[in-house]
């Protein structure tokens, strides 16, 4: 991976998970100047949050996203192209194929992907942020150890749900999984075993509307939503698995998004802006996963190769 002190791209690519880690590796098989650029110190995206074993990945087993990023880094170590990380891009110009970044520098190219994949969904409580690390949790497969001979409430009603509380129903003294709604909409097999485990408490058509403590979180406030009854309970910690959102604010009312924020593309990945396309969780909603966003990255840098070498314009 090399500098450049021109900063005119064949391709920018914005997030550095898997699909950008692809997409950047085929850029450079292809021989297209490329540029990877990744907001936080390292690539990876959710890779680096992925604690359970990996085990449906054609081609190799893993016991976490973070074995796996550290496979993908060695395969590119040798690539290429040119990477930043710690690198915030604050304004996309998708007419001009622009790239403004924190630092003032502005990179244009012949085709940018679009690769920042989603990020957990917050549900914007006061001392959500403060919480964070003294009582919130970030997993349940990591921070179980934490929890033992402690009491647990997960909000959700997913299947990360449904599995953060079973895993950290073998170390809490007992947890309480709160739902908003009357059914579960995770896996059947995930729902039959919370209902018979003994040491999980549901509590279904209930929201979580408050958060209680001095420097750590001892308690939440409840509200059921049939009869709006508010309750206190008392907690030590808290996991929230309320599901995911696109990290797209940079495309609003630039290029078509649906209605959930999630980037709009054809059979060649392209937005409906030309030139522009999308890869990986933030355009692919109904399948998320480590497989589907390696083959786009891979596939959208072939595309944008024959496209370049077709076009006269480019």
């Amino acid at each position: 991976m090399q500098k450049s002190k021109n900063n005119h791209y064949s391709v920018i690519i914005i997030g550095g998970g898997a699909a950008g880690i692809s997409a950047a590796l085929w850029s450079a098989e292809l021989g297209l100047k490329a540029i990877l650029l990744e907001t936080s110190n390292e690539l990876g995206g959710q890779l680096l949050w992925t604690y359970n074993p990996i085990k449906n990945h054609l081609g190799i087993e893993v016991e976490n996203g973070r074995e796996l990023q550290q496979i993908f880094l060695k395969q590119i170590k040798e690539r290429q192209f040119e990477l930043q990380t710690n690198c915030e891009v604050i304004e996309i110009n998708t007419e001009k194929k622009l790239v403004t970044l924190k630092n003032g520098d502005v990179l244009s190219a012949d085709a940018l992907i679009i690769a920042t994949g989603i990020r957990r969904r917050k549900l914007g409580l006061e001392n959500e942020e403060k919480f964070k690390g003294h009582g919130i949790l970030k997993s349940g497969k990591r921070d179980a150890k934490k929890v033992i001979g402690k009491n647990v409430c997960i909000i959700g009603g997913g299947d990360a749900a449904l599995e953060n509380a079973l895993i950290l129903s073998e170390f809490a003294n007992e947890v309480t999984l709160i739902h908003r709604r009357k059914e579960f909409r995770g896996r059947l097999e995930f729902v039959e075993k919370v209902r018979q485990n003994k040491k999980i408490t549901i509590l279904s058509e209930t929201i979580i509307t408050g958060l209680i403590g001095q420097k750590s979180l001892t308690a939440i406030e409840l509200l059921n939503i049939k009869t709006n009854e508010i309750s206190i309970h008392q907690t030590d910690f808290l996991v929230f698995r309320l599901g995911v959102e696109p990290n797209t604010e940079l495309l609003k009312n630039k290029i078509k998004l649906d209605k959930t924020g999630y980037c709009l593309i054809d059979s060649h990945y392209q937005t409906n802006i030309e030139n522009i396309y999308a890869i990986g969780d933030v355009a692919n909603p109904l399948a998320p996963t480590i497989s589907s966003a390696i083959g786009m990255g891979a596939s959208v840098a072939k595309i944008i190769y024959e496209e370049i070498n077709r076009s006269p314009n480019l």
